[in-house]
């Protein structure tokens, strides 16, 4: 695939010579694959998301995988709904037996519920004034939720009936029972009204105690989906996965397989680098090609090709793979440096638009070798070269891509380097196992209590996740996706899941796997031109200059780069609002 310009390992090593450096995890048992998986079941709107972009909308390219494998999240994803489902009918259904069987009098629970349930949601909204507005909603509940058991207890109090029974009676003549109807007769030939009231009384407690229990065992089965499947040795070993069968799935399955580690990348043409990440401190560089001064008054400088410089800086990249000479070998083999599993290959990126269907991309992709050889050297808008220097750190929580192009023309040089950051998965996905095996182990009291905070919305709960697994099904069938014109990806799961910052040893890694790369880039492009015999003091002087953090190209308006609690501002002159200028000119 990319046999020109990165050469195969040299001297018959084998993959545990410490000179081949060390392969990185495969995608498909990444630690930070397996963090997405368990977000599925902890975030139901990031689970939709995924659905959404993956399996509704089907003629979407899926955007590339960096360290992880988007079919796996899917098909966890798609679990994770089904059994909310599941759950959602059996508790709606509950809700709707124990109305029945209660005579309604359950039911009563549901608007001082729908209460406390608003104010939780109210209370995750940003600004003040929201949540002083969820405080005084969730007073109001509280309120409404002693109002009604007072009524349950006042209609239970001997004597309170025939209070209430005067109140609702048909006639000021009969005040004899409840609703107007006496205590021994109540409707003809019906039995006793008042009977019937006591037994729905009575089985109110017992149908709210069922469905607490099945709201225990709705946070149970996901505690050990999490805890059990997505045990990281069962992850790794991969049979655990679940079972999703059907055509689409498959379809969808097979597709996504070929296209998220494709070489050739088929983009949206506004978020080309969807997948990367965040783009951080993108900046490139011009420069005048002139002869070197100590050439000879006979000897003129060769013609320099973008081919040619990326030859030159392939092999320096690669060499960071190979740890300092330390010790025995196997001292150096057990170097734990994630630059020993740097990924350097070359990539191109062309439009999605105008493919007439998805499955042509296919096609597309056997082309690769056709494509980078037309478009390393034509310098096009919409087909681009890049060579793509990777590194996965922390179990490919923290990756670091950075993409070079370098184009000669009319005399000029012009090297655009654009690094891109993946930021490690969101905490509470990391909390995820801890939070399941909490509940797990926890005693019987603690998993009640936990039952009983989440009983009041769980009715509400259900009825949404039926609306939505309706509507995502309704969209399925009458969207019409399947025949829709390819488009390019709109979002990554992965950069979807990514937390907006990290640890100091984040930053620290960060910064010292950008500027490695940066400066082996720029030492392989000076080489290329000093063996040419251009001149290279100006081209190394402006590139350490601009690469140090002078001047950047502008990516995101007014955004920061937060690690730590330090900012790194993407935009020119550190956040500036006006367009970035690139660096030399």
């Amino acid at each position: 695939m990319t046999d020109h310009l990165i050469p195969p390992q040299s001297g018959g090593s084998t993959p545990e010579d410490p000179r081949n450096g060390r392969p990185p995890v495969h995608p498909s048992i990444s630690e930070a694959g397996r963090l997405l998986c368990v977000g599925t079941y902890l975030d139901t709107t990031y689970r939709d998301r995924v659905i959404d972009e993956l399996y509704v909308h089907e003629e979407r390219i899926a955007a590339p995988s960096y360290g992880f494998d988007a079919t796996r999240v899917l098909a966890h994803a798609l679990r994770a709904r089904r059994a909310e489902l599941a759950w959602a009918a059996g508790i709606a259904g509950a809700w709707f037996v124990g109305g029945i069987l209660t005579s309604g009098l359950i039911l009563a629970l549901l608007f001082p519920f729908l209460l406390l349930s608003l104010a939780d949601w109210l209370r995750r909204r940003p600004g003040v004034g929201v949540r002083v507005l969820s405080m005084v909603v969730r007073a109001y509940g509280w309120l409404m939720f002693a109002l009604t058991l007072f009524l349950f207890w006042a209609i239970t109090t001997e004597g309170t009936a025939d209070f209430f029974g005067s109140m609702f009676s048909d006639s000021p003549g009969d005040r004899g029972g409840f609703g107007g109807y006496s205590g021994s007769g109540g409707y003809p030939g019906s039995g006793s009204s008042d009977d019937t009231l006591s037994l729905s009384l009575w089985l109110t407690p017992f149908v709210f105690a069922a469905i607490v229990a099945l709201v225990a065992l709705q946070r149970g089965h996901a505690a050990r989906l999490v805890a059990r499947d997505l045990d990281p040795r069962r992850y790794a070993a991969h049979p655990g996965d679940p079972v999703t069968e059907g055509p689409r799935f498959a379809r969808v399955r097979d597709r996504i397989r070929g296209e998220q580690h494709s070489a050739l990348i088929m983009y949206d043409i506004n978020g080309p680098f969807t997948g990367a990440g965040e783009a951080f401190r993108p900046w490139q560089l011009s420069v005048e090609l002139r002869p070197r001064d100590d050439l000879g008054p006979d000897r003129r400088p060769h013609p320099v090709s973008n081919a040619d410089i990326v030859k030159h800086i392939v092999p320096r990249l690669q060499a960071l793979r190979v740890p300092s000479p330390h010790g025995s070998a196997q001292a150096q083999a057990d170097v734990l440096d994630r630059l020993r599993e740097l990924v350097v290959d070359e990539c191109v990126f062309v439009p999605a638009a105008g493919l007439p269907h998805r499955d042509r991309a296919r096609q597309v992709r056997e082309q690769f070798g056709a494509h980078r050889l037309g478009a390393i050297e034509e310098g096009g808008e919409a087909r681009r070269h890049f060579l793509r220097i990777r590194v996965g750190g922390w179990d490919e929580n923290l990756v670091v891509t950075v993409f070079v192009r370098v184009h000669t023309q009319g005399g000029m040089l012009m090297l655009e380097v654009a690094p891109h950051v993946l930021l490690p998965v969101r905490t509470d996905f990391q909390q995820g196992d801890a939070e399941a095996h909490r509940f797990l182990n926890n005693n019987w009291l603690g998993k009640t209590v936990a039952a009983l905070t989440a009983t009041p919305s769980s009715f509400w709960e259900a009825v949404a996740s039926l609306f939505l697994g309706l509507a995502t099904w309704l969209r399925i069938v009458t969207g019409g996706h399947g025949g829709a014109r390819p488009e390019g990806p709109q979002l990554s799961v992965r950069e979807l899941a990514a937390t907006d910052d990290g640890s100091l040893f984040h930053l620290m890694d960060l910064d010292r796997y950008l500027k490695t790369i940066q400066d082996r880039v720029v030492g392989g492009v000076t080489e290329a031109l000093h063996e040419a015999g251009w001149h290279t003091a100006e081209f190394a002087q402006r590139a350490i200059h601009v690469a140090e953090g002078a001047t950047f190209i502008q990516s995101v308006s007014n955004s920061a780069f937060s690690v730590g609690g330090t900012g790194h501002h993407n935009t020119a002159g550190g956040g500036t609002s006006g367009k970035g200028s690139s660096g030399g000119k």
